[in-house]
């Protein structure tokens, strides 16, 4: 048999391992439309980290329905995290501009531009390593979230299953651990607070005043009330 036969049987094989992968995740997407997941590749990454340094760890991590997570708190996300969540479909391209310039103006990555949808596609299946592959990747499975799910189920699974603290994840578990009190319960000010807290969780979760922190949760708290979320 020659090499090229076995070169085009190799890449036959990986073609198709390829779309079996995206099969299995388009199966947990429709899955996921009606059923919660227990986890995320993210959660069981961290949760793997921290049993290197203590064997007996656990995330804090408390499912709550969409009705039982405060409308204060929904605000809070969709003003600091992607203030067109409803009128996108998965990609804010206006953003991603912004941040490409912003980027470039800086010379190092300060900015990003990825929705609510991209960041629980990340969550949801992928690593933290940041390829050209990883990215393609979110981009399929953010169109594969979108398609299939609504906007509430996005954002629902979404507050459910981010990163809030060292091992918290979703609001109920990040309201208790913050405020100790219910998701339900939280006020615009620890809405905004935790809504500010989201792209660096762990390091604010041991330093939870800092100028910086503060002046973010007013300008998100100013912002609430302009962005629309879903009933």
């Amino acid at each position: 048999m020659s090499i090229r036969t076995w070169v085009w049987r190799g890449l036959l094989a990986l073609l198709l391992l390829i779309l079996l992968y995206q099969l299995w995740i388009f199966l947990h997407i429709c899955y996921w439309v009606h059923q919660n997941p227990a986890s995320t590749a993210f959660m069981r990454d961290r949760l793997q980290q921290l049993q290197k340094e203590n064997p007996e760890a656990r995330l804090k991590h408390q499912w709550v329905d969409y009705q039982h997570i405060s409308i204060n708190l929904k605000r809070a996300v969709v003003a600091a995290e992607d203030s067109k969540f409803a009128q996108h479909d998965g990609f804010d391209w206006d953003g991603i501009q912004q941040a490409y310039e912003k980027n470039l103006k800086k010379g190092r990555l300060v900015a990003g531009g990825s929705t609510i949808s991209q960041q629980l596609a990340k969550n949801l299946f992928l690593s933290s390593q940041r390829t050209p592959w990883r990215k393609l990747q979110e981009a399929v499975i953010t169109l594969m979230l979108e398609k299939m799910m609504s906007k509430r189920r996005i954002l629902e699974i979404y507050l459910n299953v981010i990163e809030w603290g060292n091992g918290v994840f979703g609001a109920d578990a990040a309201a208790r651990h913050y405020y100790g009190t219910g998701a339900r319960h939280l006020s615009g000010y620890e809405a905004a607070k935790m809504a500010a807290m989201i792209p660096n969780p762990r390091y604010y979760d041991k330093h939870r005043s800092t100028r910086f922190l503060n002046r973010k949760t007013g300008t998100i708290q100013s912002r609430m009330r302009l962005v629309e979320v879903p009933k």
